[in-house]
C-alpha cells in the first residue's frame, strides 16, 4: 500500500453520518505521522470535497470586557492572578461594539465576534450581551461570543437575542489540561458546548498550540474536537502567542511544520468545519499561512488585535490574498 492509499485507510470507517464517526488519539497521531506532502495532498482532497478551496471566511473580534477575570489559565493575560500589560476594563457600551462591528464590516468582515473575560456571565452582564447581538444582527453580520461557561438558561438567552455562534475552546487534551488551568476542568468546557448545541446555536471550538504539550497532546485535542457530536462548526487553531507574566511566558515555540500538521489533522478529521487561523498568526510568514491553506484552513480573523494580542493588519491580508488568488467570504 502507497503512503496516499495508507493515509485513507487512516480514517475511521463508517456508513453512518459524519458526526457519528470516531477517531482515535492513535488515528490522528497517525496522520501526524504521514510524510508532510502525503498529509497536505489528503487534507487538500478533503478540503475540495467540502468547500471551495480558494474561499476564506472572515471574522472580526473585538474584547468587550478585558482582565481581571478570576481564572488562572496558564496562557491568558487577562487573568486576575498574573501580572501582565493587560489591564482590567469595564464592559463595553452597546453603542461603541456597535460601531466597532460597522468599522469591521466596511473592512470585509462578516462575522463579528465579541469575547468577555468572564468565568461566566451574571444576568445582568447578559440583558447588555444580548442588545449587542441584537444590534450586530441589525447590520446583516453573523454575531458570535465567548462569555465563559453558561449557566441553565443563559444559551437560551443568547439563542433568542439571535446569536449564530458561541465560542468555548477545549484549549488542549483533556489529559493535560490541568496543567495549564485549575480552576476549572476540561468537562465543564464540554458541558457548555453541549448547552449552546441543545439551544440551537453553531459552535466554534478550537484549541492552543504550544503550552508545552505532546503530538499526543495535540492529536488527542484535534480527536476529542472532532468525537463532539457534531463536531463544531468552527475551529480555530491558535499558536500560542507567549505574555510576559504568564506562566507561559517563556514556553518553546511550535516548529511551523508542526502547526501545518494540526491545521491539516483538523480539516481530515473534521471535513466540513470551518478551520480557522486564529490567535499568533501576526508572526506567521506569507509562505506559512499559504500552507495552512493549502492544508485546509479557510477562515481567518480579519482584524488588526485579536482580544488582547496584535494580528495580521487588514492590508496584509489583502495582498497576501491577492498574491494566493483567494476570495474572501
Amino acid at each position: 500500500m502507497n503512503s496516499i492509499s495508507s493515509a485513507v485507510a487512516l480514517a475511521p470507517k463508517s456508513s453512518a453520518p459524519v458526526h457519528s464517526v470516531q477517531w482515535t488519539v492513535s488515528q490522528v497521531e497517525a496522520l501526524y505521522q504521514l510524510p508532510l506532502m502525503d498529509l497536505l495532498f489528503r487534507a487538500q482532497q478533503v478540503h475540495r470535497d467540502n468547500f471551495d478551496p480558494n474561499e476564506v471566511q472572515r471574522s472580526a473580534l473585538i474584547s468587550i470586557k478585558t482582565g481581571g477575570c478570576s481564572e488562572d489559565c496558564s496562557y491568558c493575560s487577562q487573568s486576575a492572578r498574573y501580572k501582565t500589560e493587560t489591564e482590567r476594563e469595564a464592559l463595553m457600551q452597546v453603542e461603541d461594539v456597535l460601531a466597532a462591528a460597522k468599522e469591521a464590516k466596511a473592512k470585509g468582515a462578516s462575522r463579528f465576534c465579541m469575547g468577555a473575560a468572564w468565568r461566566g456571565p451574571k444576568e445582568k452582564e447578559l440583558e447588555v450581551v444580548t442588545r449587542m447581538i441584537r444590534e450586530v444582527k441589525a447590520l446583516g453580520m453573523e454575531t458570535c461570543v465567548t462569555l465563559g461557561m453558561l449557566k441553565d438558561g443563559q444559551a437560551e438567552q443568547l439563542k433568542e437575542a439571535g446569536l449564530d455562534y458561541y465560542n468555548h475552546n477545549l484549549d488542549t487534551d483533556a489529559d493535560f489540561y490541568d496543567k495549564v488551568i485549575t480552576t476549572h476542568k476540561h468537562a465543564d468546557r464540554v458541558d457548555t458546548i453541549g448547552q449552546v448545541r441543545a439551544a440551537g446555536i453553531k459552535v466554534c471550538s478550537g484549541g492552543i498550540l504550544g503550552l508545552g504539550e505532546t503530538r499526543r497532546n495535540r492529536a488527542a485535542m484535534v480527536a476529542q474536537l472532532a468525537n463532539l457530536n457534531p463536531p463544531p462548526d468552527s475551529v480555530p487553531i491558535n499558536n500560542l502567542v507567549a505574555i510576559p507574566g504568564t506562566p507561559l511566558a517563556e514556553t518553546e515555540k511550535v516548529d511551523s511544520f508542526e502547526f501545518v500538521r494540526s491545521i491539516a489533522a483538523a480539516r481530515i478529521t473534521m471535513p466540513k468545519s470551518y478551520v480557522r487561523l486564529s490567535a499568533g498568526r501576526e508572526a506567521m510568514s506569507d509562505e506559512m499561512q499559504a500552507m495552512c491553506f493549502f492544508a485546509g484552513a479557510n477562515s481567518i480573523f480579519y482584524c488588526d488585535k485579536l482580544l488582547t494580542t496584535s494580528n495580521a493588519g487588514a492590508n496584509r491580508d489583502l495582498d497576501l490574498f491577492e498574491k494566493l488568488g483567494l476570495r474572501a467570504i
